[in-house]
């Protein structure tokens, strides 16, 4: 059948044009949805970079209210395995006492823990106060009720020295921590000063002190051991937790008398556990306004951090921001023993590749903190800045 010359001519013309687009408009588009820069440098590569994270404070005891604090923060669903929707979940100490949960909330912990790693997740645990009096033999706010879910005295004892929850304490369970929020800084944990030569090293500030720290009581103004961060303090409360774990368990307190730490302890051990220590220390929670934030740049330049993220000292209503977000106070009593506000804190970190003149990489950095409470939250810190770095 003979073909219609006007239809010759319009399948022609089609056939050209999309000839012209492949040659020249596809790559253009392409190529637009990468980052370029203004003088027509290849295509940016970078991609962009995003954290959550989630802290949860002081526990108590209180399995039902720490699964209904966790759930809501999104760490957990409803079943309370690992949700896979954030990235690194960190509980500030003080798990124990004041309630009956102590062996479901360990246990629990624990199964998190492998849960997060399986997902690619992390979760960071500290000691607070109450766990160290319990190792130390200081039994003064363990209810009886909760000493029978171990099934005796003898039995507590062992299972917090020597078996599971005493392992879990020396395996996974630190004083303090450094998680920084992009992976140029290292893993967390790694320390600051960083070495000269490392990727963490060439970076300037603010980038370089991209990070936060995580402590039970607070890293005090005048406490020696902040540098290198956090290794030092946490290789004192190792050695101590050993000295604890390994030596015969004395009778509690009350109704024995103080056990106190072992003859052998260090000079800085000892000062790990004093009321300026990490464990104890409430100056950021109680001094004026003005003298912490006096004092708290310096602790932040020390430890290569942005913010200092701490519980033990709690306000039963909210969670508690002081200069500009540097200091957060996140124990809010969620145990049940306090009847205080059930809370979780949010950080949505994101690094941004910018399209920049300069031969310097440039980003945005953007910090959203949130108090996260049952039926509200309340944003702590809004920040963006515009750094440069190979990242």
């Amino acid at each position: 059948m003979p073909v219609n010359p006007s239809l010759r001519h319009a399948l022609a013309f089609i056939s050209l044009a999309s000839l012209v687009y492949v040659l020249f408009y596809s790559p253009y588009i392409q190529n637009s949805q990468q980052h370029s820069s203004p003088l027509g440098d290849a295509p940016d590569s970078r991609i962009a970079r995003s954290t959550r994270i989630v802290a949860v404070g002081d526990l108590h005891g209180d399995i039902g209210n720490a699964q209904e604090v966790l759930e809501m923060a999104r760490v957990v669903d409803s079943d309370g395995r690992w949700s896979g929707e954030v990235d690194i979940f960190v509980q500030t100490g003080d798990i124990i006492d004041r309630g009956d949960d102590t062996i479901k909330l360990f246990d629990w912990m624990e199964d998190l823990r492998s849960q997060a790693h399986g997902a690619g997740g992390r979760m960071l645990s500290h000691l607070g106060n109450h766990e160290w009096m319990n190792a130390i033999g200081d039994w003064r706010y363990v209810l009886q009720s909760e000493i029978k879910t171990f099934g005796g005295v003898a039995a507590r004892q062992a299972l917090i020295s020597t078996g599971r929850i005493g392992r879990a304490w020396a395996a996974n369970y630190t004083t303090t921590s450094r998680l920084p929020l992009h992976p140029s800084l290292g893993a967390p944990n790694d320390d600051f000063p960083p070495s000269p030569g490392s990727p963490a090293g060439r970076l300037l500030a603010p980038l370089s002190h991209a990070a936060y720290s995580f402590v039970h009581g607070g890293l005090a103004p005048g406490y020696p051991q902040l540098s290198p961060f956090p290794s030092t303090i946490n290789d004192i409360g190792h050695s101590l937790l050993r000295k604890l774990q390994r030596r015969v368990q004395p009778p509690p307190h009350p109704p024995h008398p103080y056990p106190d730490l072992p003859s052998g302890a260090t000079r800085e051990e000892r000062a790990l556990y004093e009321s300026d220590g990490p464990l104890w220390y409430r100056g950021w929670a109680l001094n004026s306004e003005s003298e912490v934030c006096r004092e708290v740049e310096p602790v932040l330049e020390k430890t290569g951090t942005r913010r200092m993220i701490m519980g033990h000292t709690p306000n039963f209503e909210k969670i508690v921001s002081r200069c500009n977000g540097k200091i957060i106070i996140i124990d809010t009593g969620i145990s049940h023993a306090y009847g205080g506000a059930l809370s979780a804190l949010s950080i949505d970190y994101t690094l941004t590749p910018v399209p920049s003149s300069s031969s310097e990489k440039k980003w945005r950095e953007k910090e959203v903190v949130r108090a996260v409470y049952v039926d509200h939250s309340v944003v702590l810190v809004d920040e963006e800045r515009d750094v440069f770095g190979d990242i």
